[in-house]
């Protein structure tokens, strides 16, 4: 799914402009990416869950503003509601998982790639305590 791939220019000026238009972000990118930069290392929220803290937009919005201007944010942190490793990214983004410590479920012998998964349950972020000092 390529509304899921995180840029390699993410955040840049005029980035989704006409050529020769040097605007900011659009407002809802720069929320979704703010929201991201929130998540504590170690913990992830669903592109819902994402949508539902801003009360605005869906999943499919919130993919596609990672999609587009994702890669200078935290990225890996914002996930499939599954818990599956981001299609293309899988390895990128279990090192980050990782390092951080991030929860995670072995993968059965069976697995394609015997890749884990999230432990959402543990790996979960409510957007709780302490939400305001993630910046």
């Amino acid at each position: 799914m390529s509304e899921q791939s995180p840029p390699e220019d993410a955040r840049a000026e005029g980035a989704d402009a006409p050529p020769g238009h040097t605007d900011a972000l659009p407002e809802y990118a720069e929320r979704v990416l703010d929201v991201t930069e929130r998540i504590p290392p170690g913990r992830v929220m669903t592109y819902g869950d994402v949508a539902e803290w801003l009360e605005e937009g869906g999943p499919r919005q919130v993919g596609r503003v990672m999609a587009l201007y994702g890669g200078a944010v935290p990225w890996w942190r914002v996930v499939r509601a599954d818990g599956v490793l981001l299609p293309g990214h899988e390895l990128r983004a279990l090192a980050h998982y990782r390092a951080e410590g991030t929860p995670l479920k072995q993968a059965s012998s069976g697995a394609e790639g015997h890749l884990p998964r999230l432990d959402m349950r543990r790996a979960r972020w409510d957007g709780g305590a302490g939400a305001e000092d993630h910046t």
